[in-house]
């Protein structure tokens, strides 16, 4: 059971819309596919955070509501939600374009097992450094506990002196600020997005129906509005976009810039722009799964600062000053 709960949850996603895909491509009707996925997670564990959403989007295929505002409405915040939310918008598309739900699902789900395997690259880039610093956050106990054995007492040294509680005060200061300068070098690490190339994806779903480019267009910007996802500003959505909205990231005008060459090459060489366009989003996540490896390695390396800087120190100040300060205390009162 624990190594299934260190699988990244867009992974799980991904698996399980690869079923909801196959249920769909053998002809099962939506509603059936997505009762038949709520079953089978009834079986699982009762913390399983997908269950609840695999509920809302059986019952609201069951009533005949609209399962993409469904999947939203249950997805969680955060990373995991964006998962969910690319399969309502991918599901959106399909539907108001008229494209085939089990290969557009399909094709979604390749595109989250990608991003799935970044996460654990990162994870296991990450693995050697935050063990070395739980390891050595240990060390301080080990000191004092150590200088109790030779028979000094380190630990009424360090909490009842004045010079003990100063090195544990500024110890306990240099351990929080090295928790603190750590978190937020992996917060910045941490890909901001689990579908890189999401939106070039779906407006091959939406092209690979047979829609002009001027109503996949309008089905792709809906859908990403509609499902809480970043729009790229190409087109129109720039024109739609409320001044309150953030400015779009340099990775997402990117993927616009892309979007407008393929459709540039499609026009000139009188070929479709699906394939083209997918093609184009399998490079998106390949390079943003090299980035992502790349970060996590030179992150590792950064990682050794806060130890080197404020974990060592720390233990110094707790673990080794107190068995010095206690030599120097049962010397002279020896000598005494």
């Amino acid at each position: 059971m624990r190594a299934a709960d260190r699988t990244p949850v867009v992974e799980r996603v991904a698996a399980l819309t690869e079923r909801l895909a196959v249920l769909l491509g053998a002809g099962v009707p939506p509603s059936s596919a997505w009762r038949y996925l709520d079953e089978m997670q009834g079986h699982g564990s009762p913390q399983d955070p997908i269950a609840p959403v695999v509920a809302a989007a059986a019952l609201a295929a069951q009533d005949g509501v609209d399962v993409p505002a469904a999947l939203v409405a249950a997805a969680p915040a955060g990373p995991d939600g964006h998962a969910w939310r690319s399969v309502a918008a991918a599901w959106s598309v399909a539907v108001s374009t008229g494209a085939r739900l089990g290969p557009c699902l399909a094709q979604l789900a390749r595109s989250q097992r990608d991003v799935g395997q970044t996460q654990r690259d990162i994870d296991a880039a990450l693995a050697g450094p935050r063990s070395t610093s739980k390891l050595v956050m240990t060390l301080p106990g080990v000191g004092l506990l150590f200088g109790a054995v030779l028979g000094f007492d380190t630990l009424g040294t360090l909490f009842t002196t004045v010079p003990g509680l100063v090195c544990l005060a500024l110890g306990v200061v240099l351990a929080v600020l090295a928790w603190r300068w750590s978190a937020r070098m992996v917060r910045l690490a941490t890909p901001t997005t689990t579908a890189p190339g999401l939106e070039i994806d779906l407006l091959a779903i939406a092209l690979s129906s047979g829609a002009s480019f001027d109503r996949a267009r309008g089905a792709v910007d809906d859908a990403l509005d509609s499902c809480e996802l970043a729009l790229s500003g190409v087109g129109d959505v720039a024109r739609r976009r409320p001044r309150n909205r953030a400015r779009p990231s340099d990775s997402v005008q990117r993927e616009s810039v892309l979007i407008e060459n393929v459709l540039a090459l499609s026009r000139a060489a009188g070929i479709p722009a699906a394939e083209l366009l997918v093609s184009e989003a399998d490079g998106v996540r390949r390079n943003a799964r090299s980035e992502a490896q790349r970060t996590a390695a030179a992150l590792g390396t950064r990682l050794m600062l806060p130890l080197g800087i404020c974990i060592l120190p720390a233990f110094m100040l707790v673990g080794v000053a107190p068995l010095i300060l206690s030599v120097l205390s049962s010397t002279v009162s020896g000598f005494g």
